[in-house]
């Protein structure tokens, strides 16, 4: 395994760099953050038809460009620093690779391109209520008819879930559960925008009232692919927290190197450089532990992935809430105010922080998955 970037690895990180320094700067952001669609669709297609970052990870046969998770999470980790508003995450991470994952070569060939090229937006509704990840949270309840399945339930906090134009909705059937496709005009079907601590990125309630569904796969066997799609989307999510810390670090050392006090830069006064120091070594312990997660998902080992994910999840989640708190210590008072960027990476930080489960949960998982 080469746990080094390739050329092409690092001139696709300077081309996504150069376009979200375009489209995702901080008056982009704070305009999406206000917006209640959350991004800009124009972006969308751009990054789609210029970049073919939808597909990027999509396999050639079903409209991608077959790239490996490696090359994915340098998109995710350069959408961190830029705090990228859209639903990428919901659509990349959360249902392109539930379909991947999922036993059902049909689907794929029929919902994969439309994500690969941007034509949809789609997310995971998982959770509920409770805000659980694992399979004993899954109660949406599904029951089989004459002319199809129909869903009765609600899921929360579904990333993006207010403009998906597709839902895969986990759901609970007599044999157990599995995963449904839903169109966003399915009657019974009710999306409703939900308040975040995080603006930058939109979550919503959904409610199904006997709602027709399509099912992806074997009845009752949808829970292995699913725990396969929250690891692949825990690596990713750490990727897009090492970026935001970094982008934070950059932040307080150019803070530190123009505010002066008591004659001289702040930067210069043991207390900032030891500051600036650790959020280094955070920054740099975590990068480790994204890519190690990421590595092993190209490498296509299921046990080496299922402990890195979580051990990845675990450390970089934990060490974006510190950088991005620190950064706002460097930044002094100024770094609390509204007008200061600051705020904005510690409200991603903590929002991500319990995304896919709290630091405590994948501790939890990887406690069981290493028979602790």
């Amino acid at each position: 395994m080469d746990l080094t970037f390739s050329e092409e690895q690092d001139e696709l990180r300077k081309v996504v760099r150069s376009f979200l320094a375009k489209h995702s700067d901080e008056a982009d952001v704070r305009r999406l953050a206000a917006d209640p669609l959350g991004h800009d669709p124009a972006v969308w297609r751009r990054m789609a038809g210029e970049l073919g970052l939808q597909g990027l990870a999509v396999p050639e046969e079903y409209g991608g460009s077959g790239f490996g998770y490696v090359d994915l999470g340098i998109v995710f980790e350069e959408a961190g620093r830029a705090l990228l508003c859209g639903p990428y995450f919901a659509t990349v991470a959360l249902a392109a690779e539930a379909l991947l994952r999922c036993d059902d070569e049909e689907a794929r060939r029929d919902l994969l391109p439309g994500l690969a090229s941007g034509d949809t937006v789609a997310t995971l509704a998982l959770t509920e209520a409770d805000g659980r990840w694992d399979e004993a949270g899954i109660r949406l309840t599904a029951r089989g008819t004459a002319d199809g399945w129909r869903l009765t339930g609600v899921k929360t906090y579904v990333p993006d879930g207010h403009l998906a134009d597709l839902l895969l909705v986990a759901a609970r059937t007599p044999a157990g559960v599995s995963l449904f496709a839903v169109d966003a005009g399915a009657p019974g079907l009710t999306r409703t925008p939900l308040p975040t601590l995080d603006q930058t990125r939109k979550q919503a309630r959904v409610r199904c009232a006997d709602t027709p569904a399509r099912l992806l796969g074997a009845e009752g066997a949808a829970w292995p692919a699913l725990a396969r799609t929250l690891a692949t989307a825990s690596a990713l999510l750490a990727a897009e927290q090492v970026g935001g810390a970094a982008a934070a670090l950059d932040a307080a050392v150019a803070y530190a190197k123009i505010r002066e006090q008591y004659g001289r830069p702040i930067g210069s006064f043991q207390g900032i450089k030891h500051k600036c120091a650790d959020m280094l070594m955070e920054i740099e312990s975590a990068r480790s532990a994204a890519y190690g997660a990421l590595w092993a998902l190209d490498g296509d080992d299921e046990t080496e992935t299922a402990l890195m994910a979580a051990l990845a999840q675990t450390y970089c989640s934990e060490a974006f809430t510190r950088v991005a708190a620190d950064n706002i210590q460097v930044h002094g008072g100024i770094g609390f105010t509204w007008e200061h960027p600051a705020h904005l990476y510690l409200k991603r930080a903590q929002s991500s922080e319990v995304l896919l489960g709290s630091p405590a949960y994948h501790r939890e998982l990887l406690a069981a998955r290493l028979g602790i």
